[in-house]
């Protein structure tokens, strides 16, 4: 009997003999066609899912191929050769998300696991708001680390989530002018554009400003501008605390516009916001400004978080004037006679609207203060004192030789509503990220629950967007925002930052009396292709990256060019 070998070299022959070659040609071609085809490879395969791509566009039924740290295959269901296989029966898979603005740089040194923001899905951690992990120091005592060292000494160090971050304003004028009050002469603008060049060059994503504290607030519009148009030769970014967030906050808006447009850069507000129940009405009004600028063709976008309170410290009611030249200078001032009586008007003004009995204490420095005054309000606090409040918050500072956290009740529950539901708003924690929850201390729930409440609670719960968008604005769109490639996407080549969560578990549990509580509902997380949440629980792996700004892009892409 012939085998299939020798049928096949008869046929041939035959053809050959005949000199068919147009039927030799048509019949390999058929034999080819007819032949099974390869089966692709992959490392990992995630199958019975649901895909939420980071687009918005409308889910479906699919899997998820990985090898390395990359995608190679998003869509409907076919057949891999896959090493693993993680079947999700019929859970969530989405791209991973993106916290707009962390505080997390120095906890993540501590402990590089990011469970608080991990958990709920997060895979980018973004600082710098106003102030960034470096520039910092001093180059004449060696204490000096830049930009670059200062996110590289984290990627090293470990950590689990990826990593970016702006350039912080403050920290750049802090290295040229100190925590003088002045305005910039022409010298230091250029001090201050060498190391914004540098930083772009290394990575930084654009310049962050925070314009209610000092010094970052001694900067003024034409000091703002400048630092832009320097990040904005290398693709950059501006994005701003801007410079009032109650009564005065259309003046800050207009600043804040005038810098986007005068240093033509893409503009971001960070946790957008009217405070002060006199004030929440002017929500509408920054609404339509920024969406009349869009319509313009500007790229003016913001971020929030999802609670109706605001975390900073008692710094919040107290004038940057006083804190002029650094912390000791400041606490030396607020104890002399002459200046705690003009201290005193300008803190009673900022209490008119918000009231002390919305501001709760929740970090101290001292274990004495800490034991008196932990989880209580600027009210009860003056009562425990015998004091009026503005002497309760000055004498406290003194005595804790500290800003003192608070939490500030200072927002509407409506006004969130509204802000979940704008198209150009991405997501935020403005916090810390936490991962020993036995050490017991206080802090802002939105450190635990910022990113689970838009799929939970607003998505699924209260039904203001849909899953799709929702996971729109926690991935895709804030990737598109800071510039950043190849990521915030389930998409073939697209690094493999992957969040699997059931949509109908998904649940914050975090509250201003008990924060330290995780969100549920995320089951895997993967970052760079390498799983580090399996089952709700951290491997101890730690696959994080310094992810570069558009500059350090940019130069590379010029030396290939030339």
């Amino acid at each position: 009997m012939l085998i299939l070998e020798d049928f096949l070299n008869l046929i041939i022959m035959k053809f050959i003999t005949i000199k068919n070659i147009t039927a030799l040609f048509l019949f390999v071609l058929i034999s080819i066609s007819c032949s099974p085809p390869e089966i692709p490879k992959c490392e990992i395969l995630i199958k019975n899912g649901v895909i939420y791509d980071g687009s918005g566009n409308k889910s479906y039924n699919g899997i998820v191929a990985l090898k390395s740290d990359k995608i190679v295959y998003v869509g409907p269901s076919k057949q891999f050769d896959a090493d693993s296989i993680i079947d999700v029966n019929g859970m969530a898979i989405a791209p991973g998300f993106v916290n707009m603005l962390s505080w997390g740089y120095n906890s993540l040194l501590s402990d590089g696991r990011s469970l608080s923001d991990l958990i709920q899905g997060v895979t980018l951690e973004v600082f710098g708001e106003g102030s960034s992990p470096g520039p910092r120091g001093s180059k004449s005592d060696d204490s000096y680390i830049s930009f670059k060292d200062a996110m590289e000494k984290l990627e090293k160090n470990g950590v689990s989530t990826n990593i970016a971050s702006y350039l912080g304003a403050a920290s750049v004028r802090i290295q040229v002018m100190g925590y003088k009050n002045q305005k910039a002469n022409s010298d230091e603008l250029e001090k201050m554009g060498k190391i914004v060049d540098e930083a772009m060059q290394d990575g930084a994503i654009g310049i962050g400003s925070s314009l209610i504290y000092a010094p970052g607030d001694y900067a003024d519009t034409e000091e703002l501008i400048a630092l832009c148009k320097v990040a904005a030769k290398y693709d950059g970014r501006y994005i701003s605390h801007m410079r009032n967030e109650d009564s005065e906050i259309i003046a800050a808006l207009d600043e804040f516009m005038k810098i986007a447009k005068d240093a033509n850069i893409p503009s971001e507000i960070y946790h957008l916001k009217a405070s002060r129940k006199p004030n929440w009405y002017l929500l509408d009004s920054v609404i339509n400004r920024v969406e009349k600028a869009r319509a313009q063709g500007h790229k003016i976008t913001a971020d929030m978080y999802t609670y109706r309170a605001s975390s900073t410290g008692l710094t919040g009611v107290i004038p940057t004037w006083v804190q002029e030249g650094g912390h000791r200078a400041w606490i030396n001032r607020m104890k002399k006679p002459e200046v705690r009586e003009r201290l005193f008007k300008d803190i009673r003004k900022e209490l008119d609207q918000q009231s002390p009995e919305g501001i709760l204490m929740v970090g101290f420095n001292k274990a004495s203060m800490s034991r008196k005054y932990l989880g209580k309000t600027v009210a009860e606090a003056a009562k425990m004192r015998n004091q009026s409040p503005e002497e309760a918050i000055v004498d406290m500072i003194i005595e804790d030789d500290n800003r003192i956290q608070c939490i500030y009740f200072s927002m509407s529950e409506e006004n969130i509503r509204k802000k979940i539901q704008i198209p150009w708003v991405s997501f935020c924690s403005d916090a810390g990220s936490y991962s020993d929850i036995s050490k017991k201390f206080r802090t802002h729930p939105r450190a635990f629950g910022s990113f689970a409440r838009v799929i939970g609670k607003y998505s699924r719960d209260e039904g203001l967007i849909s899953l799709e968008e929702a996971v729109r604005r926690l991935s895709g769109f804030p990737a598109e925002n800071l510039g950043i490639l190849n990521r915030g996407l389930l998409k073939k080549g697209y690094f493999a930052d992957i969040v699997i969560f059931d949509p109908q578990k998904v649940q914050d549990h975090a509250t201003f009396d008990e924060p330290l509580q995780y969100a549920t509902g995320v089951v895997h997380v993967f970052v760079n292709g390498e799983q580090v949440i399996k089952n709700g629980s951290h491997l101890g792996v730690f696959p994080g990256r310094f992810i570069k700004g558009s500059g350090a892009k940019k130069i590379l892409r010029d030396q290939f060019q030339n």
